[in-house]
């Protein structure tokens, strides 16, 4: 039962004097972090709609979004911090039902850089830009001292184009309703498992790769079906299990999923145990979350499955029952909590 569970008492230790890694994690002191400095700060209607980039009116429908990458190492199985610069912004851009068009792009280089490092990143980010249709228009450069930066990091920011059927309801969480069914497009945890073997030198039969790709071909899909779509979202940090609790609560519905119809790959998986880590808890950079009315689930998920993303399933839906509570049916019968972290299980991945 958890009707009467109360998830909102705080945890101890949360006033910190310092910034903690934990902070950028997407656990609860990154969403308090966010709530008490940034968005108190900033408070406007367009950034209180929490989505992953804000949409506005702008000489036609337009979306924006921002976002920097930290993660080490810069090299992983499956890509690089250049083309996940790219892949990043334009699928928060895609989350909001847009074509991603055009990009600023800002490097902080540490002294000491190989400068061949620093030519093949900007030649992924480049061939990552033109598969897209994107353009990079503007950008800026800044060197630190050595041990200031570790190695190279990227903002990225980026206009698109909202499609057609996202321009008079943009997708959001205020659009979900009781019923609506959960759909993810495909295995979940790739990115920071990849990235975390890579760390720990781990190998598996399975070679771990990022799942690092755009993922606006496959939303386009969904509107071209004419699929009325209420809320996308990517599951990077903190994974699938913060995410639903961040649709959860901004829904104000609850979430039942069920741990049998959620893709994670075996190797995915092995690594997990072997690591202590819950997958459903790991990023990906490229995998997303679609609500929509039940009625379409399933012509949603063939039309997912025939745009290249074969794993795609429905693994659960909304529920008036446990407002801002998700709830994960195990593959024996039970059932937990699948709460926020107050941190971070994998620091750096993105």
């Amino acid at each position: 039962m958890t009707d009467n569970i109360d998830l909102s008492c705080p945890l101890p230790g949360q006033q910190y004097p310092r910034v903690v890694l934990a902070h950028g994690g997407g656990g609860r002191l990154m969403l308090r972090l966010i709530d008490d400095c940034f968005r108190r700060a900033f408070d406007n209607p367009l950034l209180n709609r929490q989505g992953d980039g804000a949409c506005f009116e702008l000489n036609g429908s337009t979306a924006m979004s921002s976002d920097a990458f930290t993660v080490s190492p810069l090299f992983f199985p499956g890509g690089d911090i250049g083309s996940l610069a790219i892949h990043g912004t334009a699928n928060d851009l895609a989350m909001c039902g847009a074509r991603p068009r055009y990009f600023s792009a800002s490097f902080i280089l540490e002294e000491g850089l190989p400068m061949a490092d620093l030519q093949t990143l900007v030649n992924s980010m480049a061939a990552a830009a033109s598969t897209a249709g994107i353009t990079i228009v503007t950008g800026d450069t800044k060197v630190v001292e050595r041990g200031k930066c570790d190695g190279l990091y990227i903002t990225t920011t980026g206009i698109g184009e909202l499609l057609a059927g996202a321009r008079a309801r943009p997708p959001g969480p205020e659009q979900i309703e009781a019923g609506d069914c959960i759909i993810v497009s495909g295995p979940v945890g790739d990115h920071g498992t990849a990235i975390m073997s890579l760390r720990e030198n781990l190998a598996f039969e399975e070679p771990l790769l990022s799942d690092a790709a755009p993922l606006f071909p496959a939303v386009r899909a969904l509107y071209d079906a004419d699929i009325p779509v209420h809320c996308l979202r990517d599951p990077t940090r903190g994974g699938l299990a913060t995410l639903l609790n961040e649709l959860a609560s901004g829904a104000r519905l609850g979430v039942r999923v069920a741990e049998a119809t959620i893709p994670v790959r075996p190797a995915v998986h092995d690594a997990c145990e072997l690591l202590g880590l819950d997958p459903l808890y790991v990023a990906c950079e490229g995998r997303f979350v679609a609500v929509l009315p039940s009625t379409g689930a399933t012509r949603a998920v063939e039309v997912l499955k025939q745009c290249g993303c074969d794993q795609a399933a429905v693994i659960g839906e909304f529920n008036a029952e446990h407002p801002g509570t998700v709830v994960l049916e195990n593959r024996i019968g039970g059932s937990r909590v699948l709460d926020l972290l107050s941190g971070e299980q994998l620091p750096r991945i993105c």
